[in-house]
């Protein structure tokens, strides 16, 4: 599919894959791929920033590359590493006098034997991709000053090689659920959307979208009690990927309300912390209050 030449067009694609974008985050991703800049999703964890590359890659049928951040990520496991055991089988077939050469000796440094990790193969993929750093976050410092040189220039230096230049480069979006401020240098060359949790009503849109078999009363009965959960001081707050998990939680048990019992057996898939589950359970009115 070709890119979407206007924001409600990008709505419209995301929405017929099933992702529900506001305008401000459409309209942040049409700028992104308008001017080739990355993208910095922050939010609260589980509310569909990592789905929007997905639902990206779909709707610019482009392949989804994904990093995933974590402590002690470094270049090798992100950029490209040597394939060491394929390098000693070809050292081992040759001859000395193939390894005085120094050819041979160069050959094993060569795209033959190069392991290319996620940034080095979105940077090589010609025909464009949607890169992911999710949860960038979680990676250290200077983890992410070695980021900053890609989103520049989007071109990789490997000494042995060379420069490698993105042909057309790619989409790049960053996630983020702020374990930790990251450097201003990093959002200066970033289009910046915050996701926050939707309303109400668009929750509901979104979970009819996703779990379209549920009966609509059911549907607003889980919305609004996931909001009033919300509201309470838990240690995570159920995200909208939690809500539709209840809510499908809910259609296969056979539950035809929400009644307090049926919701204290399925919490689990709404709530996913020890100590959140005793507070909730310690006074169900939450799930009917309101109602």
């Amino acid at each position: 599919m070709t890119r979407p030449e206007s924001v409600p067009a990008l709505t419209d694609a995301l929405r017929e894959v099933g992702y529900l974008a506001d305008r401000g985050l459409a309209t942040t991703v049409h700028v992104a791929l308008s001017l080739d800049r990355p993208v910095l999703l922050e939010g609260e964890v589980g509310v569909g920033k990592t789905e929007v590359a997905k639902a990206l890659a779909t709707v610019l049928d482009r392949r989804l590359i994904r990093l995933q951040c974590y402590e002690g990520i470094d270049t090798h496991q992100a950029l490209y590493e040597w394939d060491y055991a394929r390098q000693m089988l070809a050292i081992r077939a040759l001859s000395e006098h193939d390894l005085a050469d120094d050819g041979s000796v160069d050959a094993l440094f060569g795209p033959r034997f190069l392991l290319e990790r996620p940034l080095l193969d979105a940077v090589h993929a010609g025909d464009g991709a949607v890169l992911l750093v999710d949860e960038i976050d979680r990676a250290d410092d200077e983890f992410e000053a070695f980021l900053l040189e890609l989103l520049s220039d989007f071109q990789i230096t490997i000494p042995e090689i060379g420069t490698i230049v993105a042909e057309r480069p790619p989409l790049v979006v960053l996630t983020s659920n702020r374990t930790r401020e990251l450097h201003d240098a990093l959002k200066r060359r970033c289009l910046y959307h915050w996701v926050g949790f939707p309303s109400a009503e668009r929750e509901l849109e979104i979970v009819q979208v996703r779990a379209p078999g549920v009966s609509l009363a059911l549907a607003e009965a889980a919305v609004a009690a996931v909001h009033r959960l919300r509201e309470m001081d838990l240690a995570k707050p159920p995200g909208v990927a939690e809500t539709i998990d209840w809510v499908q939680t809910l259609e296969v048990v056979g539950a035809e309300a929400l009644e307090p019992e049926v919701a204290s057996d399925t919490l689990g898939a709404v709530v996913k912390d020890r100590d959140d589950l005793e507070q909730v359970r310690e006074d169900l009115g939450w799930v009917t209050s309101g109602a």
